[in-house]
């Protein structure tokens, strides 16, 4: 099979990092300057457009056919190709090496995963070719130096041009021989096609409400400028937005002042010694809601047909293959709770931020309610939005063969009652609205969300966000949880002890439902029953000083991309297969529902939400779709729920 490697160097006055690529491509000065390539192990080229130097017909043809196309971070190569030579570029005849990097749970930078992989530093990218990135990639700031010019041809620097043109050539070389090595592990089929449909999502993108979103950051810019003057005449200080003269100020009020940031808050209202240090804490909780960023990110990458594309990345979270979000970050929006959502966007739609700040309180959390209702559905459409219902607590009873769980789900569906039911010992009848059995529902429900991966009283508090159940009863209630669940529980040792055997013994160790790990290369591998695997790099079993026992150790990027050492445990890699499994099902359920013609833009943990036209379809189809046995896990109770809307919401 014919692979062509491509690697290019481009320019755009939109700034790629803060807009995306999509947005990146429509600025009128887009441009590809470099386009380098080889067909298999072929000597690199490097084609400089610069030059008024022509693609070569193969690689034309190559584009335009079913050739396999790969890049780092191929969907930047896609739709850059795509505008400049308008060329359809398909992502079913492409590859993404960055994507099957996540896949092996190695970096999605190329420098970084070159040296996961043991390449060396010729095969990293440096501070020189970051420079010449920004010398000839981006505008540059007018100068008299400069000439007042706003950015740099090849002309002004021939010398730096050519290490450019180097450059260029060196990724390709670089990108093919990390390729070739991720190779030793390759990507399932079935999990290229699920890559492929993501790029596809992608580049539908959703709709976004740009009046709101416009009206949203004058809003917030308005109140912002009302609140730092208040603090101002509050505290005296020159900058509130400065952490060192606040703590400075609280200091002097008799607060000393550690952080400032959110977890710290509610300790820091407490010990408030005064009204004034009050008002400024609350001030400064207001004045952090960086929530409301979102709107201006929405803003930033909105195309010019009014859609924001490329937000979604495909096994962004590699330990479980589960999306990772980009720029907006659909996976951490905040809830909505207003009783009214269209009232609320109608006000603030309007520009009248007074009457919004009188009606629903300060506007920091109004808007901050309101993100999600800025995505809207294509015009003479409706969102169809579905999900699973409590995909993680079916998942893992399936695993473990938790049999009255499987009977739940399979029946009434009512876990949170039956799992208080099973707990206390009371008729599960008797756990409803009206009856004093009812205020045991909380504690069935903080129980099975927080004790399936062996959390114990910590994150029984986590979960118990509602405050409903007294501290000291978090221990026993998971005591109980535990005794009501003895197969998941086991679930937690079996796996743990599957895991360390298959890495003492270099060999293979099955666990249950197609599930088993593999030691192969140093690495330890947890093979899914969907047919792909999580991995564990650098996977060695070492002492665990804190329990006296051998423990499962392995390597994983940290935030900076560097691989660093990292220690599991059952509950852990529990919680890494029910969440990975989970993706999967909905992995599945985009395949599905994308064969019966629906129109995905976008899709945020277990849920779906579905751009469909005005008297087609319906929720009940939808639902029945992804309530489907899936092939390679029969017996595993799938149920969704869903709703129509016509903004972005939850129900």
């Amino acid at each position: 099979m014919t692979i062509l490697q491509i690697d290019i160097e481009t320019f755009s006055s939109i700034d790629l990092a803060d807009c995306g690529v999509h947005r990146y491509v429509e600025a009128p000065d887009f441009e590809i300057l470099l386009f380098a390539f080889a067909f298999d192990n072929d000597p690199v080229q490097v084609i400089d457009l610069t030059d008024y130097q022509d693609i070569p017909r193969d690689v034309i043809d190559a584009l335009r056919g079913d050739v396999v196309k790969t890049a780092w971070n191929a969907g930047f190569e896609r739709t850059a190709i795509a505008r400049q030579f308008g060329v359809d570029c398909l992502p079913q005849y492409w590859r993404c090496s960055m994507a099957h990097s996540y896949t092996l749970g190695l970096p999605g930078s190329l420098d970084k995963a070159a040296k996961a992989l043991g390449f060396g530093e010729e095969s990293q990218k440096d501070a020189k070719g970051k420079a010449l990135i920004k010398y000839f990639s981006v505008p540059c700031k007018p100068t008299k130096v400069n000439g007042g010019r706003l950015r740099n041809y090849p002309h002004h620097d021939p010398e730096r041009w050519q290490q450019y043109i180097d450059y260029n050539r060196q990724d390709v070389v670089v990108e093919r021989a990390v390729r070739q090595k991720l190779e030793r592990h390759p990507v399932p089929d079935r999990e290229w096609r699920v890559w492929a449909l993501d790029q596809k999502i992608n580049d539908y993108g959703i709709g976004v409400d740009e009046n709101l979103v416009r009206h949203a950051i004058a809003c917030s810019q308005q109140y912002t400028e009302r609140l730092l003057v208040e603090a101002k005449e509050l505290t005296g200080v020159d900058n509130p937005n400065s952490l060192p003269q606040l703590k400075e100020w609280f200091a002097d009020q008799g607060l000393p002042v550690e952080s400032l940031n959110k977890d710290a808050m509610p300790e820091l209202l407490d010990a408030a010694p005064n009204e004034e240090t009050k008002r400024m804490l609350e001030l400064r909780q207001e004045m952090g809601k960086t929530s409301v960023g979102k709107y201006d990110t929405m803003q930033l990458g909105t195309c010019d047909d009014g859609r924001v594309r490329g937000i979604l990345q495909y096994c962004g979270a590699s330990r479980t293959w589960r999306w990772a979000g980009r720029r907006v970050q659909m996976h951490n929006l905040p809830q909505n709770h207003l009783d009214d959502l269209v009232a609320a966007r109608s006000v603030l739609a309007s520009g009248d931020y007074e009457l919004l700040e009188m009606l629903y309180g300060a506007p920091p959390f109004v808007l901050s309610e309101l993100i999600r209702t800025a995505l809207i559905p294509s015009p003479d459409n409706r969102f169809i939005v579905a999900d699973f219902s409590a995909i993680e607590a079916r998942v893992i009873a399936w695993l473990a063969d938790e049999q009255w769980v499987l009977d739940v789900f399979q029946g009434h569906g009512k876990i949170y009652e039956a799992t208080a039911s099973r707990m206390f010992g009371i008729p599960m009848d008797t756990i409803v609205k009206g009856h004093e059995n009812y205020k045991y529902r909380a504690s069935g429900k903080v129980a099975t969300l927080a004790c399936g991966f062996g959390g114990g009283a910590a994150a029984m508090e986590k979960m118990d966000k509602k405050k409903e159940i007294a501290a000291e009863q978090y221990d026993p209630l998971v005591r109980q949880w535990r005794e009501a669940n003895p197969k998941i529980k086991r679930l937690w040792y079996r796996t743990e002890e599957a895991a360390l055997e298959a890495v003492q013994t270099k060999g293979t160790v099955k666990l249950a439902h197609g599930v088993q790990y593999r030691y192969a290369g140093g690495v330890l591998f947890a093979d899914l029953p969907s047919g792909h695997s999580l991995t564990y790099p650098s996977a060695e079993i070492k002492l665990d000083p804190k329990f006296s026992k051998d423990g499962l150790v392995f390597k994983a990027p940290d935030k900076t991309g560097r691989m660093v050492s990292q220690r599991t445990w059952g509950g852990t890699l529990v919680e890494n297969l029910v969440q990975a499994i989970a993706r999967d099902c909905l992995a599945e359920n985009l395949l599905r529902l994308d064969e019966a013609g629906f129109a995905i833009p976008l899709h945020v943990h277990d849920e779906v939400i579905l751009d469909v036209p005005m008297g087609i379809a319906s929720v009940e189809e939808v639902t029945e779709i992804m309530g489907k046995e899936i092939s390679w896990a029969p017996g595993l109770p799938l149920k969704a729920a869903g709703f129509e809307c016509d903004f972005y919401q939850k129900d």
